[in-house]
């Protein structure tokens, strides 16, 4: 872009300063976007800009350009924006009328930014200059070109013009920025242990996801369904020790119940398109919320019936935009471990409390043990009454001071029904990833007119908790893949040990050991193939196989199996005391097997 016209404003040109000067991330990694930005123009011809923003990690920019660009090329981008730095330009900001910019942008070409512009109420906007860059922007931006000391282009992706997949596609480069040259590299080796641990890469023997099928719908191998069940069957035990009742809903339902619901009205666009069935409307289930609350509708309850907990693992079907589709983190089609809890108002607290220790629990059984915690307060627009949400809110407060643990105020975060907390889980390599909800909803019970007879006689609207632990059991067994690299602990490890024969003359032992411990409820596989022990070995570890029972000639003869894992032999075992050893692994929820010293017999 070229020079401005004579009717704009200029309202500073910094001063050069040779000095280092620090800044907060969002202004130099927006500054950043801006100079990848002039890169690209001076590079490729007739670009059109789009937006670049700083993120949470760091920063992008959309273009409209000629022609795709590939991962290779951000090196060429990159060097260009180093002399960009090295020209130590100034950022300057400049006030413009808002039909003087559009006449500006619209000369030039640039129409998404007159588009941008024409959306503004503004009569005056700002513009900020680096170079021969001008850019429509609010800012604030650092002071010079110069400032930028340590960044990195990181990747290409398509991405819609205001993210509407009517509009044109655009070519969007990501980049991040720090004060530091550690910094960057800290952030830098971060982002390849997390490409490391990527599950559909370390999780390809546990699902795949076919186009033939439908994007964003699931298909589970036999270890990635093992999983599954290990993970249900746990928590449909501890829902009924707990003292919840299970459920379980249809698929399908007429369009009816998501207009009560409201549903209907306020998600349709995540809804998929109704079914005529004998002349009804019908919907796929996107949620199980509605099809609980009928549950309680259908049957009288007294005050003596609450607290009323219903559990359901229900798969649930959203229409999710294909460019935000990611593995098993971001689905079409997916089982939400839902929860909904109908209780008094005298009972909220308590309820609360309990819910929240319950959560913990679970989450902390399968290995997370640092946590974030936010209670999301009432927002602007709201239902129910004030004392209501009053007393919500003050019980959720309660019952995560008295677990004592610390916690975030997202005020105004609640929705419109309810407040909530929201619990994020630290993984391995210190990414937070939002897991449980405890939900207040002040609505649905209204909407449904549902009640309860109270103590004197009255009908009396429940409150109403919804609550789901994984959130979703595709994106929970996701993290969990990326958590742990695929090597899951032993009591989830969908194979827990595999049998290896050395020779062929040692087939039939190890074919009786395979026999036990299946017979005892051990997850075992054989390999029994003509091929080297080595190469045995590497293969089953590759497989996220936590352990090897070896075979050989020696191993026959003593009626025992050489037990190894991942790294080295750890001793010669009976197979009837390994089974029991496993068996109490999966009872207890080892992550591995412990007390072996009293098994080993031979060193």
């Amino acid at each position: 872009m070229t020079s401005l016209r004579s009717e704009v404003r200029v309202l500073y040109r910094p001063k050069v300063e040779k000095m280092e000067k620090k800044y907060p991330l969002e202004i130099l990694r927006h500054s950043a976007s801006h100079i990848m930005a002039q890169a690209v123009g001076r590079i490729y011809k007739n670009v059109l800009y789009g937006i670049g923003p700083a993120i949470e990690d760091g920063f992008y920019y959309d273009f409209d350009l000629p022609r795709p660009v590939t991962i290779e090329e951000l090196e060429q981008i990159s060097k260009e924006m180093e002399n960009i730095i090295k020209e130590d330009h100034p950022f300057e900001k400049i006030i413009m009328k808002k039909d003087e910019a559009i006449k500006f942008f619209r000369e030039k070409g640039q129409i998404y930014k007159v588009e941008l512009l024409e959306e503004i109420p503004d009569e005056e906007v700002s513009l900020y200059k680096d170079g021969e860059f001008i850019d429509l922007c609010r800012g604030p931006h650092i002071e010079r070109t110069s400032h930028l000391k340590h960044f990195k282009l990181l990747d290409i992706a398509g991405a819609y013009w205001k993210g509407n997949e009517k509009n044109k596609m655009l070519t969007r480069i990501y980049g991040t920025a720090f004060d530091t040259k550690e910094e960057l590299k800290k952030y830098l080796n971060f982002l390849e242990e997390a490409k490391k641990r990527d599950h559909r890469k370390t999780g390809k023997h546990l699902f795949a996801i076919f186009p033939e099928i439908g994007a964003g719908l699931v298909l589970w191998k036999p270890d990635g369904a093992t999983l599954f069940n290990i993970i249900e069957e746990f928590w449909k035990e501890q829902h009924l020790k707990n003292g919840y009742k299970l459920v379980r809903t249809p698929h399908i339902a007429s369009e009816e119940i998501y207009k009560i619901s409201g549903h209907l009205q306020n998600y349709a666009e995540l809804m998929y398109s109704s079914m005529d069935i004998e002349g009804k409307p019908y919907r796929v289930k996107p949620m199980n919320c509605p099809g609980h609350i009928m549950l309680y509708a259908s049957e009288l309850h007294s005050y003596r019936d609450l607290p009323l907990r219903f559990a359901e693992l229900g798969t649930v079907y959203r229409f999710e935009k294909s460019g935000v589709l990611h593995g098993l983190l971001r689905v079409r089609g997916f089982t939400i471990d839902d929860a909904h809890i109908f209780i008094s108002d005298e009972q909220i607290e308590d309820e609360i409390i309990n819910v929240f220790n319950f959560t913990m629990e679970i989450l902390k059984t399968f290995g997370f043990e640092d946590f974030k915690i936010y209670i999301a307060t009432k927002p602007e627009k709201f239902v129910g009454d004030e004392k209501s949400w009053e007393l919500a809110e003050e019980s959720l407060k309660k019952a995560v001071m008295k677990k004592g643990v610390e916690f975030e105020i997202d005020e105004g975060g609640g929705a419109f029904y309810g407040p909530k907390i929201d619990v994020k889980i630290k993984d391995a390599i210190g990414r937070f990833w939002q897991c449980s909800t405890i939900q207040f909803d002040f609505n649905l019970p209204h909407r449904f007119s549902i009640f309860y007879i109270d103590s004197n006689g009255k009908k009396k609207t429940p409150y109403m908790i919804h609550r789901a632990i994984f959130g979703s059991l595709e994106r929970f067994i996701g993290m969990l893949t990326e958590h742990y690299s695929a090597n899951f602990p032993l009591w989830l490890s969908p194979k827990q040990i595999a049998v290896l024969s050395i020779t062929d003359d040692c087939v039939p032992f190890a074919e009786n050991v395979y026999k036990l411990l299946f017979e005892k409820g051990v997850r075992v596989e054989k390999d029994f193939t003509n091929t080297s022990l080595n190469k045995k070995i590497r293969e089953n570890i590759l497989k996220h196989i936590p352990y090897l029972a070896i075979i050989g000639k020696n191993e026959v003869k003593e009626k025992t199996v050489m037990l190894r894992d991942k790294k080295k032999n750890i001793g010669k075992f009976k197979a009837e005391e390994l089974a029991s050893a496993f068996l109490m692994a999966q009872e207890k929820k080892m992550k591995t097997l412990e007390n072996l010293d009293k098994l080993r017999i031979l060193k």
